[in-house]
């Protein structure tokens, strides 16, 4: 016989781009009429036979139409046999999962007819025995079976689902009551990925059924008969494959074993391996000797036995209420699905109704799995599988669940779910989405039981393991930012090493404080030690300490928390006295009276700043360094610039927009001014460079020029000592000459610092240090607080 397919294969498979076709008398009728209208340039031979992809407009306006006839889209069945074969699945494991949710369907079958029917009684089950010798793979089940017309149908008509058609007989009212899995009509072809040939032998339910044979070899054809080999007892279907070459790795009874228990460990009806095994008994010892009145000797020697051996099935806890779960059941599903050693902190076991009908069981882990561990967003890293009555389907579908949540650990199971023939591509429908937002829904309650435990310690250390991820998740979540925000947890500048909330942050504020203040850095002594927390901190308010590269995104990305605006105080235009019009025009006529001074340090200093301005928010510094409106922290300066060299990219220009902000006031800006006034415009320079390197250094920056910085402080430290340094003469102590040797065993002791830390030579002790670099440090000192 050959195989026949549906129009809806066909239409499938067919070229993307239908083309119309107009009968050619009509159509050399328009054309010649076109040609005659048109310019004898623009003539030309018009061949009679032609395709276009849309009727002319001239032709419909003047012909009529003749009567279209009907025709079925026809398909080469051998073709359409390759790309099922071929192009439906990427992975040839998956043909025994399609096959064993076949057979599962036939045991469900059996089971739901044995309800009304006496004669389908019988204890379904599923068998899966390879044969190395012959080179076959035989799948069995003990199910409904199937009659000639079925076999022909089910079988030799392509895309024809026999268990969409039982269920659609059914109706919907017994749909929650059987477990029936498939619905493309093309699982069973997947054999074709290993075998060469495939033999079918069935047997229907009832005492007078037959036994038929189907056999193929993927090509257009295959043949029915009747069946003279093993009978089948009862009912039930075997299904024979003939392995490829290439895929004789699927005789091997561990293979089998494993593919069993990833795919349809959940599949309710017992599955078995037909495997070897070997198990040790007792056995008289003939070598040994006999001892009238006692017992005979035994020894123990291995047995080898082949039977079929049940795989581990386990429960599929989520299809289960959870007031009929213990806290055991959950702890020990977590450890066995996801290959887990600890205990989830937290859980969440619901069912999705409506439109979308879903069961799931998510768990958050107490520590970081493994696997996230080197990259936090690991493509190999399965945290989610997605079932299908109790089948597994996938573990690396990315829409399932957003990657801010790839921490959390879950089972979905649902029909409602739009997958390609394949079972391996997710399509994005409105079905998703609803998943989707219900996930992230009881993931974030999950994390707000986490928070309100009375044991602090779990938050701390949820926080501590994934709060990158929540972090990710205000970058990437518009929707989620708002939600996430309050879970998030900070450093600040008088929390010392607690994390607080930004609710904590808001309850402790002052009363005439209106925003929330933060300061970027590498450390919290970074953050902690930059002058533009002066101010802030004289007038009461806290400050949070950002120092995670991801930081200064997550707050651009949310820019206010509830009603208070989060405001950088590194960066120009900080205004702590709002609505102090006295004060904003005081600035401005200092700016004005300092113009020359602040002319200068822009000269000086280059295009390392922007420019220079006066501010009131020093208390102790002369001065500080700010960003700019849209300049980059100098953390995530420093984070650009490793990404571009990795990267093999040039910097990104306008990063750096730094501000020098001085106080005119402080002595050491009194001193510059004076000098550069007086005429020494070169030491008033240096000056000013030393005061801007210490300005960077203070508010985390890197310094350009290490070499240069270092040269000016010694500069300035051995003028203070009074000299440079070719000038200082090292003073040596006087050694009398003496034959007497030296004193080796205290020489060693001093330089490896055991014993004394001197030694003597002829009764003269050396100086254990050098005193004169002693003196240079506390000169340079003494310098550096006249300052």
């Amino acid at each position: 016989m050959k195989f026949s397919s549906i129009a809806l294969l066909s239409a499938c498979v067919a070229a993307p781009h239908a083309t119309a076709f107009v009968p050619s008398s009509i159509r050399s009728a328009a054309l010649a009429r076109r040609s005659a209208a048109a310019p004898a340039f623009m003539r030309r031979r018009i061949s009679a036979l032609s395709m276009s992809t849309e009727v002319p407009v001239d032709v419909v306006a003047t012909a009529e139409a003749p009567a279209g006839e009907t025709f079925e889209f026809q398909a080469e069945v051998s073709r359409v046999m390759d790309i099922i074969i071929n192009s439906l699945y990427s992975d040839k494991d998956v043909f025994l999962r399609e096959l064993a949710s076949n057979a599962a369907d036939a045991c469900d079958k059996l089971r739901f007819l044995s309800l009304t029917d006496d004669s389908a009684s019988g204890a379904p089950e599923i068998k899966v025995k390879a044969d190395k010798e012959a080179g076959t793979l035989t799948i069995e089940d003990s199910g409904v079976g199937m009659t000639k017309d079925e076999l022909i149908n089910n079988l030799g008509r392509i895309a024809q689902s026999g268990t969409k058609k039982f269920a659609e007989a059914l109706g919907a009212s017994a749909k929650g009551e059987t477990n029936l899995i498939g619905q493309f009509g093309v699982g069973f072809y997947s054999s074709y990925l290993v075998a060469d040939k495939v033999t079918v032998v069935t047997r229907a339910v009832g005492p007078d059924a037959v036994q038929y044979r189907w056999e193929s070899e993927a090509g257009s054809s295959y043949t029915v008969a009747e069946d003279t080999s093993e009978p089948i007892e009862g009912s039930g279907t075997r299904l024979i494959l003939k392995l490829k070459e290439d895929s004789l790795e699927y005789l091997e009874a561990g293979k089998l074993t494993d593919l069993l228990q990833r795919y349809s460990s959940f599949i309710e009806f017992p599955i078995s391996v037909f495997k070897s095994t070997t198990e040790y008994v007792q056995v008289p010892d003939e070598d040994a000797e006999v001892v009238e009145g006692e017992e005979p000797k035994t020894k123990t020697v291995p047995e080898t036995k082949t039977s079929y051996v049940p795989i581990k099935s386990a429960k599929p806890l989520w299809l289960r209420p959870p007031r009929d779960c213990e806290d055991g059941d959950y702890s020990e599903f977590y450890k066995s699905t996801f290959k887990a050693f600890d205990e989830p902190v937290a859980r969440s076991h619901f069912s999705i109704e409506g439109t979308v009908e879903a069961k799931a069981l998510l768990f958050i882990p107490t520590t970081l799995p493994f696997d996230l561990s080197r990259d936090m967003f690991d493509e190999n890293a399965k945290n989610m599988k997605l079932y299908v009555k109790r089948v597994f389907i996938n573990d690396s579908f990315e829409g399932l669940i957003p990657r801010w949540l790839k921490f959390v650990r879950g089972v979905v199971d649902s029909d409602d779910l739009p997958l390609n023939v394949g079972r391996e591509i997710l399509q994005q429908t409105r079905a998703l989405t609803i998943i989707n937002k219900r996930l992230v829904k009881k993931s974030m309650d999950m994390i707000r039981d986490i928070e309100a435990d009375e044991d602090k310690s779990k938050y701390v250390m949820f926080w501590n393991n994934f709060g990158k991820y929540l972090k990710v998740g205000i970058v990437e979540d518009d929707r989620a930012k708002d939600d996430i925000a309050p879970l998030c947890r900070w450093f600040s500048e008088t929390s010392g090493d607690e994390y607080i909330s930004f609710d904590d942050y808001v309850g402790a504020m002052p009363e005439q404080q209106k925003k929330i203040y933060y300061v970027t850095g590498s450390t919290k002594q970074q953050c902690r030690m930059s002058p533009a927390l002066e101010k802030l901190k004289k007038k009461g308010f806290d400050v949070l300490l950002m120092i995670d590269p991801l930081d200064e995104v997550v707050v651009q990305n949310l820019e206010k928390y509830k009603d208070y605006d989060l405001v950088d105080v590194a960066k120009e235009g900080l205004d702590l006295d709002e609505g102090d019009d006295d004060k904003k025009a005081a600035m401005e006529a200092k700016n004005e009276e300092y113009a020359d001074l602040l002319d200068f340090f822009k000269v000086g200093l280059g295009d390392r700043i922007e420019r220079a301005v006066c501010t009131d928010l020093l208390t102790e510094s002369p001065a500080a360094l700010v960003q700019g409106a849209y300049g980059l922290s100098p953390t995530m300066q420093r984070y650009m610039k490793a990404q571009s060299v990795a990267m093999g990219e040039s910097e990104m220009p306008g990063m750096n927009q730094a501000v020098l902000e001085v106080d005119v006031d402080h002595p050491i800006v009194r001193k510059i001014d004076e000098m550069r006034r007086g005429g020494e415009v070169g030491a008033a320079t240096e000056f000013a460079e030393l005061m801007f390197d210490v300005a960077a250094l203070a508010g985390g920056y890197d310094i350009p020029d290490a070499g240069d910085f270092a040269q000016r402080v010694l500069s300035m430290m051995t003028k203070e000592a009074g000299g440079g340094v070719q000038d200082v003469v090292m003073a040596e102590p006087a050694v009398e000459e003496s034959e007497e040797p030296v004193d080796i065993e205290k020489l060693i002791g001093a330089v490896t610092g055991q014993g004394t830390s001197s030694f003597t030579v002829e009764g003269e002790s050396a100086p254990s240090a050098d005193s004169a670099e002693v003196e240079v440090i506390k000169t340079s000192s003494s310098y550096l607080d006249s300052l």
